[in-house]
């Protein structure tokens, strides 16, 4: 079958299976939601902190939006692990390693051109709340935080991806992953110090700093962000191709 053919189906699924479409549909709206309902309630208040980051205050709704593109990725690969659907997958395109690329290749540009619609889009309608305080994507680092918020999301959905072809259940994904971001990052990180700075969220969120304080600049975070997706990803590759579908 040729990669067009097999970007066809696998976006087929995408848009058919319900609870996939759906989480990557989330990522845009929970961070939406969020973004309105934190700017319109205290956004003005926190602007007027002296201490505050407006930058990355502007991007605080990803936090949210993170959780939705990991359970896109989770749930965009559990679906083969259901009423035998891998075997199906593999018996119309044989080759694993192929089928292995385009299927994360297409989870990772859904995520990427839904991420970076969600990080322009919340960046700019949360400024519409804040009257004097707002910022524009002229601000020194708004614009690369904007870019950067969106591949961030889109490495988070491929680092749960491959996460899920190793461990074959988005349930698992999902109980590690989620409560990790939520509370073990933020426990390590008081206690470890900057090498905290290369977890993967912690790393990648550095993109989001106007300025960003640690062993990490912008980029090299979301470069080690990269890396954690990486090796998940090759850990799925070689899961697949060793493993009975």
């Amino acid at each position: 079958m040729s990669t067009t053919a097999v970007l066809r189906s696998e976006w087929i699924k995408i848009r058919s299976v319900r609870a996939i479409s759906g989480s990557l549909i989330a990522v845009y709206l929970v961070t939406m939601a969020v973004t309105v309902l934190t700017f319109a309630t205290v956004g003005q208040a926190e602007a007027d902190n002296a201490d505050a980051e407006h930058v990355f205050g502007a991007f605080y709704a990803l936090n949210f939006g993170q959780i939705a593109a990991i359970s896109f990725g989770a749930t965009a690969i559990s679906s083969e692990y259901l009423n035998g659907a891998l075997r199906m997958s593999l018996l119309a395109v044989p080759r694993r390693t192929h089928f292995y690329t385009v299927k994360m290749s297409l989870v990772g540009g859904a995520a990427l051109a839904v991420g970076l619609t969600t990080a322009f889009s919340s960046f700019l309608v949360g400024q519409l709340f804040i009257g004097e305080y707002a910022i524009g994507l002229g601000e020194p680092g708004a614009l690369r935080a904007a870019f950067g918020g969106g591949i961030y999301l889109a490495l988070m959905a491929l680092f749960a991806a491959g996460l899920t072809v190793l461990l074959r259940s988005a349930v698992a994904v999902l109980s590690l992953l989620i409560p990790f971001i939520l509370i073990v990052s933020f426990v390590v990180g008081d206690i470890a110090g900057t090498a905290a700075d290369y977890l993967p969220d912690r790393a990648g969120q550095m993109v989001l700093h106007q300025n960003p304080e640690g062993s990490l600049g912008p980029w090299a975070g979301l470069a080690v962000t990269a890396a954690w997706a990486a090796v998940t990803l090759l850990a799925g590759w070689w899961a697949l191709r060793r493993r009975d579908a």
